[in-house]
């Protein structure tokens, strides 16, 4: 009976430590291609991600379809915007692609402590495209 107990103890603690909490998110994120870091942040229990280096070629949004905002900065632009946790993964946001100029639905998901899934999708998750992040390492800012 001890033996039963103690096995139900470490099951449960384990379940516990799987859990994803809604604050797991937030950091500073890796693009797949290396060559821009994202940071994740939450203001009033929603999440937003916006770009703190790289990027590629140009430092503009000179792909925005709205010619108004082809000038601004891409560093400092918020790229993913008003996430919300339920259920282990982040939904109900967006995320703007600006290599494309586009914004697309997404759901971000903890694959492992070290890398998020992000899908972006037009209409319904299934006909999406994901991209996996890896957590930085260093914060640079």
């Amino acid at each position: 009976m001890k033996k039963l107990i103690v096995i139900i103890i470490i099951l449960i603690s384990q379940l516990s430590f799987a859990q994803v909490s809604s604050d797991n998110i937030i950091g500073n994120w890796l693009s797949p291609r290396k060559d821009s870091e994202i940071q994740i942040f939450k203001v009033n229990n929603k999440y937003y991600g916006k770009i703190v280096w790289g990027i590629g070629e140009s430092t503009k949004d000179i792909k925005n379809p709205d010619s108004k905002l082809r000038d601004r900065d891409l560093i400092g632009l918020i790229i993913l915007s008003n996430f919300e946790f339920d259920d282990d993964e982040w939904n109900n946001g967006t995320i703007y692609d600006p290599r494309e100029g586009k914004t697309y639905s997404c759901v971000l998901t903890i694959k492992n402590k070290n890398e998020l899934n992000i899908r972006g999708y037009v209409g319904v998750s299934l006909f999406g495209r994901t991209e996996v992040w890896t957590k930085s390492l260093k914060l640079k800012n």
